[in-house]
């Protein structure tokens, strides 16, 4: 039997400041994320960012949590069903890289179910350390044999259903502007070799190839930067502001990193900066919506791991 399980980043139990501690815990003390040394991190992580931050950011997620529980837990699971449904001889499991269901629980329950090929499917659709490289590393770990696919945004069938969801919100109002805008990471990691910019670059020039937007409405941007260190630029927030200066005023935000609704896209963007943006002067700013469960996303899931299988028994 053939079993997938989806990875996304994860997510605290609870909007509560005890449950993000332990997620923000487990999160930025990951060295792919931070990859400062430990001995040097740490306590700055213990005694000053988590004590901080936790109570913070426990308030951002009260204000997105849905009744049903994370918004990005949630509609990973619907992603899980509906890709489930698409592959009904395969078992199809999600996992998050911190938190819970882990990865090594979801691998350990594919195989006691009886898939003797397993597949993982990283949701994040280009390539980085600070994501990708800690999903491999956790993969290995459990020492079950999987084919891992550790990136997407280079297959045309994948570009074509984000582009239609980019372009359908486009035709919905006169924008002046659209921002793609990519999870952003330190600029010292593409200098050790990372190819996350190289992957960011390529994404939008196949986006732009099939979007009927003027290619000068067009601007890649980086956001949810982190700590005081240079990260890739330009910032969404100087951007959107320096546009609104140029009397831009109606703004489109695509976040191609977030394939499901999650902190950065609800609460960032849709709160944040839309709050900075309206106080210096724009009038519209909305955002294309997450993927998802969109149809034409979930086709592209199920079609891409058979095709990956398939070649691999070939």
């Amino acid at each position: 039997m053939q079993g997938l399980l989806l990875v996304n980043l994860g997510s605290p139990k609870t909007p509560t400041t005890k449950d993000v501690k332990q997620y923000l815990k487990q999160f930025l003390g990951d060295q792919n994320v931070v990859t400062l040394p430990k001995w040097f991190w740490q306590p700055i992580l213990k005694g000053i960012v988590l004590p901080m931050r936790s109570w913070r950011s426990a308030t951002f997620y009260q204000h997105i949590w849905l009744k049903e529980g994370s918004p990005l837990i949630v509609y990973t699971q619907k992603i899980t069903d509906q890709v489930q449904k698409k592959l009904p001889n395969w078992q199809v499991k999600m996992a998050m890289t911190y938190g819970e269901p882990s990865i090594s629980q979801q691998l350990f329950a594919l195989k006691k179910s009886g898939c003797n090929q397993i597949t993982v499917l990283s949701l994040f659709p280009e390539y980085t350390l600070s994501t990708t490289a800690s999903i491999i590393e956790q993969v290995k770990a459990t020492q079950i044999p999987t084919k891992i696919i550790d990136r997407f945004y280079q297959y045309g069938s994948y570009q074509d259903a984000f582009a239609n969801h980019i372009q359908k919100a486009w035709d919905q109002k006169n924008y002046d502007q659209l921002f793609i805008s990519y999870h952003g990471i330190p600029s010292s990691e593409i200098k050790h070799g990372d190819p996350y910019l190289d992957e960011c670059l390529s994404h939008t020039e196949m986006l732009k190839k099939r979007l009927n937007i003027p290619e000068d409405k067009i601007k890649m941007v980086f956001q949810s930067k982190f700590g005081p260190m240079p990260w890739l630029k330009p910032y969404l927030k100087n951007s959107l502001l320096e546009t609104v200066q140029k009397g831009k005023r109606n703004i489109l935000i695509a976040a191609p990193s977030f394939v499901t609704e999650c902190l950065e896209t609800i609460e960032e963007d849709y709160t944040q900066n839309y709050q900075t943006f309206r106080e210096n002067g724009g009038e519209n700013l909305d955002l294309v919506p997450a993927l998802n469960d969109d149809p034409q996303f979930i086709k592209f899931i199920a079609d891409l791991v058979q095709e990956k299988v398939q070649t691999e028994n070939e």
